[in-house]
């Protein structure tokens, strides 16, 4: 690790060959601080959303409708006590391709190959993070942040987020059923 301005700097978990505005298919995961639950909590199989978790469901859901620009569809998702788990397909759109129009009628699971090519230059060139995967993950954390603390001033999010580029419709399923499972899967940790 290398340090800035007197601190360790950790290696970003992106992948290295991937622009993150690209069209494609996100799983991702976010948690809460110390893995807190500020969410909620399952009883007797279900998940029992708080005021927090309502939020962070609500915000979640309202994604593709803040940012129409980006052809935002949402895959399966699940609130659970100290994280989220969720899938968000960017469709093509004018920051991601020559195309200025937005394909809003395609099917989801059209969108979910990531045709990577590790050889081509466009994919690994960064340009600014905004209108991309980065954004939305700071826009979403920061909108359930702000609501959240109004409510729990303790409440906070783990630093980042884990993200896994979905690189075809077997691996999709596997990560929705994963998603789907992941209630029912649940262990609370006895410390």
């Amino acid at each position: 690790m290398s340090k800035f301005r007197g601190k360790y700097r950790f290696k970003s978990n992106r992948w290295e060959y991937w622009d993150y505005k690209n069209p494609g298919a996100y799983f991702i995961t976010i948690c809460t601080k110390n893995k807190e639950h500020f969410f909620g909590e399952i009883e007797k199989g279900r998940m029992v959303l708080n005021q927090i978790g309502s939020i962070a469901e609500s915000e979640w859901k309202k994604t593709p409708k803040i940012r129409k620009d980006m052809n935002i569809t949402l895959g399966e998702y699940v609130i659970m006590p100290d994280h989220i788990h969720g899938i968000i397909i960017i469709g093509n759109n004018e920051f991601n391709t020559k195309e200025s129009k937005p394909n809003p009628g395609r099917d989801t699971m059209h969108r979910v190959s990531t045709g990577v090519d590790l050889e081509t230059d466009s994919q690994k060139r960064f340009g600014p993070q905004r209108k991309n995967l980065a954004s939305i993950m700071r826009g979403y954390k920061s909108s359930v942040t702000i609501q959240g603390r109004r409510l729990n001033s303790e409440f906070c999010w783990q630093p980042n987020y884990h993200d896994r580029v979905i690189r075809d419709y077997e691996e999709y399923e596997l990560i929705a059923e994963y998603i789907l499972d992941n209630i029912r899967c649940w262990k609370i940790d006895l410390k």
